[in-house]
């Protein structure tokens, strides 16, 4: 009915922003599109990038997906989910030479805990990689749900231990806004 808004703040990946309904009045100093989807994970993003990136042609790509990549397929690596971030990146690129690029750090959820190894090195890989980077910005906000006993703060997730509710969303939320564009 009502086209969404061109040269927004665009957020894609998986339902950690697919649940963040709400996002608006987190940053309501800013115009945000929430394009997140419910499990996917990067091949899904790259096979919807004409879809749901390219078209809202933003003045800003927040980033959120890698988790899943890991939970749908026990054999996948670190070294696979930085490859398909690159891939992602690229057709980015391709097409938004110099939008700026905020990607978010996999989170440690409690009931993906056997992932956690993984899923820090493909969040240094990806790192290193933005660091490298023009117009990009890597997040972690691993680190940040963490107690001081390195483990995830149980009051910050929802009861699947996979998903986050209001307080774990404004863990995100502080670290993400020093990052957005006005």
């Amino acid at each position: 009915i009502k086209a969404p808004p061109q040269h927004a703040i665009l957020f894609v990946g998986s339902s950690s922003f697919t649940k963040w309904t709400d996002v608006q009045s987190y940053f309501p100093k800013y115009t945000i599109i929430n394009r997140g989807f419910g499990g996917s994970s990067l091949p899904d993003v790259i096979r919807y990038t004409n879809d749901i990136i390219i078209p809202y042609h933003p003045k800003e790509i927040v980033i959120y997906c890698g988790e899943n990549d890991f939970a749908n397929d026990d054999t996948v690596t670190a070294q696979t989910v930085f490859s398909r971030f690159k891939t992602l990146f690229g057709m980015i690129r391709a097409k938004m030479k110099t939008v700026p690029v905020v990607y978010i750090s996999i989170k440690p959820s409690p009931s993906r805990r056997k992932y956690w190894t993984k899923m820090i090195e493909a969040n240094s890989l990806i790192e290193n990689y933005l660091s490298k980077q023009p117009h990009t910005v890597f997040i972690n906000v691993f680190d940040l749900m963490l107690n001081d006993h390195n483990q995830p703060k149980p009051e910050i997730y929802l009861d699947d231990s996979l998903h986050m509710n209001a307080k774990g969303y404004a863990i995100w939320q502080k670290a993400i806004q020093p990052h957005l564009i006005k």
